[in-house]
């Protein structure tokens, strides 16, 4: 019996508060006993921006419990992406974990966030700066055509503990680049940086280690950071957030906001429970 969908118990579903669309899921993944993506329909209304995210999650006990989630999917696709952790005792991940195609989610009406490439100020290379599921918001992101109308080239950075985490991983490597509209323009324009720490892998290490070395830029054929050409994106673990911060600001970036752009933006809504 799946307590998640009421209809199929014969108990009345709970109402959805106003500040959310309740969203049927139509798609589940596990890539890991860690890790899943799910997909759920869209409301007409929803309108975000690739870069964004909403509060989602269910109805517990009658209330809403809901966690910062970015949309993996493009603004323009029909239906809404979302990558999860899975923490067996987390409020939340403990009962997402265990959706299924049928039960009902809850998207919150309101987009929001850093990740915006208007935060940004003109420059010719986009890095993107990832960890777990903080390659979320960027499968968005490299998958709107504005972005490759801003920026000559775009660098997709995921660092993750073991292989099987590397979610996305055929995807951005295989079908995008055969995908029928958004395969020339991604040609020769995104590169894609994946590497592991705790699991043998042709790039192994954390990406500060990468970055200060220099091996990121010696594996990818470019300049090491520079303000004056580079803009950075930032998503992931409060630790790789604050290195990469630190050694941007040492570099002379400065951050971005809603409020005015910058050489460099972080996204600070992570999901840990």
């Amino acid at each position: 019996m799946n307590a998640l969908s009421p209809a199929t118990t014969g108990a009345a579903a709970p109402k959805i508060p106003a500040a959310f669309h309740g969203e049927a899921v139509t798609w589940v993944h596990h890539w890991t006993d860690r890790l899943f993506s799910f997909r759920c329909t869209r409301n007409e209304g929803f309108r975000f921006v690739a870069g964004q995210f909403a509060m989602i999650g269910l109805m517990v006990e009658g209330k809403p419990l809901v966690r910062a989630y970015s949309m993996v999917s493009a603004p323009w696709e029909e239906e809404l992406e979302f990558l999860s952790i899975k923490v067996q005792r987390g409020p939340l991940t403990s009962r997402l974990q265990h959706v299924k195609p049928g039960d009902t989610v809850l998207i919150g009406r309101k987009p929001t966030g850093t990740l915006l490439t208007e935060n940004l100020l003109p420059g010719r290379t986009l890095w993107m700066f990832s960890t777990g599921t903080g390659i979320a918001p960027f499968m968005s992101l490299i998958r709107e055509p504005e972005v490759y109308d801003r920026f000559e080239r775009v660098v997709l950075a995921h660092t993750v503990r073991q292989v099987d985490e590397l979610a996305y991983r055929n995807l951005i490597s295989h079908e995008l680049h055969e995908h029928e509209f958004l395969g020339e323009l991604v040609a020769g324009r995104l590169l894609y940086y994946p590497s592991v720490t705790r699991e043998a892998f042709q790039t192994q290490g954390r990406i500060t280690a990468l970055v200060e070395s220099g091996r990121i830029f010696d594996d990818l054929g470019l300049p090491p950071l520079s303000p004056e050409s580079d803009r950075v994106m930032l998503c992931g673990s409060e630790a790789m957030n604050a290195d990469v911060s630190a050694m941007l600001e040492a570099r002379g970036f400065a951050e971005g906001s809603n409020h005015e752009p910058g050489s460099y933006v972080v996204e600070k809504a992570f999901v840990t429970k």
